[in-house]
Protein backbone atom coordinates (compact mmCIF):
# COMPACT_ATOMS: atom_id res chain seq x y z
CA UNK A 1 0.00 0.00 0.00
CA UNK A 2 2.82 2.38 0.87
CA UNK A 3 4.63 1.91 -2.42
CA UNK A 4 1.38 2.39 -4.31
CA UNK A 5 0.62 5.58 -2.40
CA UNK A 6 4.10 6.98 -3.11
CA UNK A 7 3.79 6.06 -6.78
CA UNK A 8 0.40 7.76 -7.01
CA UNK A 9 1.68 10.82 -5.11
CA UNK A 10 4.66 11.11 -7.47
CA UNK A 11 2.25 12.04 -10.27
CA UNK A 12 1.25 15.19 -8.43
CA UNK A 13 4.81 16.07 -7.43
CA UNK A 14 6.03 15.67 -11.01
CA UNK A 15 3.10 17.71 -12.30
CA UNK A 16 3.85 20.52 -9.87
CA UNK A 17 7.55 20.55 -10.76
CA UNK A 18 6.85 20.66 -14.52
CA UNK A 19 4.03 23.20 -14.32
CA UNK A 20 3.93 25.25 -17.49
CA UNK A 21 6.53 23.18 -19.34
CA UNK A 22 5.42 21.61 -22.61
CA UNK A 23 8.72 19.82 -23.23
CA UNK A 24 8.13 16.06 -23.79
CA UNK A 25 4.44 16.52 -22.91
CA UNK A 26 3.28 13.25 -24.52
CA UNK A 27 5.85 11.08 -22.80
CA UNK A 28 5.30 12.83 -19.44
CA UNK A 29 1.54 12.33 -19.63
CA UNK A 30 1.80 8.65 -20.49
CA UNK A 31 4.34 8.19 -17.69
CA UNK A 32 2.05 9.99 -15.23
CA UNK A 33 -0.96 7.94 -16.28
CA UNK A 34 0.94 4.67 -15.85
CA UNK A 35 2.21 5.74 -12.41
CA UNK A 36 -1.24 6.89 -11.29
CA UNK A 37 -3.00 3.69 -12.37
CA UNK A 38 -0.14 1.52 -11.10
CA UNK A 39 -0.21 3.30 -7.75
CA UNK A 40 -3.96 2.77 -7.36
CA UNK A 41 -3.64 -0.91 -8.28
CA UNK A 42 -0.86 -1.38 -5.71
CA UNK A 43 -2.89 0.39 -2.99
CA UNK A 44 -5.94 -1.79 -3.66
CA UNK A 45 -3.83 -4.97 -3.75
CA UNK A 46 -2.13 -3.92 -0.51
CA UNK A 47 -5.48 -3.36 1.20
CA UNK A 48 -6.71 -6.80 0.12
CA UNK A 49 -3.51 -8.50 1.29
CA UNK A 50 -3.64 -6.63 4.60
CA UNK A 51 -7.25 -7.69 5.16
CA UNK A 52 -6.36 -11.31 4.49
CA UNK A 53 -3.34 -11.07 6.76
CA UNK A 54 -5.32 -9.60 9.64
CA UNK A 55 -8.35 -11.89 9.49
CA UNK A 56 -7.00 -15.01 7.82
CA UNK A 57 -8.33 -16.46 4.59
CA UNK A 58 -11.68 -17.55 5.97
CA UNK A 59 -12.16 -14.51 8.20
CA UNK A 60 -11.68 -12.16 5.26
CA UNK A 61 -14.22 -14.01 3.10
CA UNK A 62 -11.74 -15.53 0.65
CA UNK A 63 -12.67 -19.04 1.81
CA UNK A 64 -16.36 -19.56 2.58
CA UNK A 65 -16.01 -21.88 5.55
CA UNK A 66 -17.82 -20.68 8.72
CA UNK A 67 -15.90 -23.02 11.03
CA UNK A 68 -12.55 -21.84 9.69
CA UNK A 69 -13.73 -18.20 9.87
CA UNK A 70 -14.63 -18.61 13.56
CA UNK A 71 -11.20 -20.12 14.16
CA UNK A 72 -9.47 -17.26 12.31
CA UNK A 73 -11.22 -14.46 14.20
CA UNK A 74 -11.52 -16.25 17.55
CA UNK A 75 -8.76 -14.26 19.31
CA UNK A 76 -10.38 -10.93 18.39
CA UNK A 77 -13.86 -12.17 19.21
CA UNK A 78 -12.69 -13.35 22.64
CA UNK A 79 -11.04 -9.99 23.35
CA UNK A 80 -14.22 -8.10 22.46
CA UNK A 81 -16.53 -10.36 24.47
CA UNK A 82 -17.50 -12.92 21.89
CA UNK A 83 -19.26 -13.04 18.57
CA UNK A 84 -22.66 -13.82 20.08
CA UNK A 85 -22.43 -10.95 22.57
CA UNK A 86 -21.55 -8.54 19.77
CA UNK A 87 -24.44 -9.73 17.62
CA UNK A 88 -26.92 -9.43 20.50
CA UNK A 89 -25.69 -5.92 21.33
CA UNK A 90 -26.29 -4.86 17.72
CA UNK A 91 -29.92 -5.95 17.97
CA UNK A 92 -30.47 -3.89 21.13
CA UNK A 93 -31.97 -6.79 23.09
CA UNK A 94 -31.77 -6.73 26.89
CA UNK A 95 -30.35 -9.87 28.47
CA UNK A 96 -30.83 -10.86 32.10
CA UNK A 97 -27.24 -11.31 33.28
CA UNK A 98 -28.09 -12.29 36.86
CA UNK A 99 -28.37 -16.00 36.12
CA UNK A 100 -28.13 -18.48 33.31
CA UNK A 101 -31.67 -19.78 33.75
CA UNK A 102 -34.76 -18.36 32.13
CA UNK A 103 -36.84 -16.01 34.21
CA UNK A 104 -40.44 -17.10 34.64
CA UNK A 105 -43.27 -14.74 33.66
CA UNK A 106 -44.63 -12.47 36.38
CA UNK A 107 -48.08 -14.08 36.35
CA UNK A 108 -46.52 -17.48 37.06
CA UNK A 109 -44.57 -15.96 39.94
CA UNK A 110 -47.79 -14.49 41.36
CA UNK A 111 -49.57 -17.85 41.10
CA UNK A 112 -46.74 -19.62 42.91
CA UNK A 113 -46.65 -16.96 45.63
CA UNK A 114 -50.41 -17.27 46.09
CA UNK A 115 -50.09 -21.07 46.34
CA UNK A 116 -47.35 -20.72 49.00
CA UNK A 117 -49.55 -18.31 50.96
CA UNK A 118 -52.66 -20.53 50.69
CA UNK A 119 -50.66 -23.57 51.82
CA UNK A 120 -49.47 -21.62 54.86
CA UNK A 121 -45.81 -21.78 53.91
CA UNK A 122 -45.39 -17.99 53.96
CA UNK A 123 -47.11 -15.34 56.05
CA UNK A 124 -49.42 -12.63 54.75
CA UNK A 125 -46.65 -10.05 55.23
CA UNK A 126 -44.17 -12.13 53.22
CA UNK A 127 -46.80 -12.73 50.56
CA UNK A 128 -47.67 -9.03 50.19
CA UNK A 129 -43.98 -8.00 50.14
CA UNK A 130 -43.04 -10.56 47.52
CA UNK A 131 -46.16 -9.77 45.47
CA UNK A 132 -45.37 -6.04 45.51
CA UNK A 133 -41.77 -6.81 44.45
CA UNK A 134 -42.94 -8.91 41.49
CA UNK A 135 -45.43 -6.26 40.40
CA UNK A 136 -42.87 -3.45 40.72
CA UNK A 137 -40.42 -5.24 38.38
CA UNK A 138 -42.93 -5.49 35.53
Amino acid sequence: MGVGFLLFLSVFVTGALNMGSTRNFDSQMSSSAIRAVGGMVLMIAGAVIRRIGVRGLAGSGVILDPDKAREDIEPWARMAGGIVKDAVEETGLKINRSSGKKEMPFDEKLRRLNKLYQDGIITEEEYEGARREVLDRT
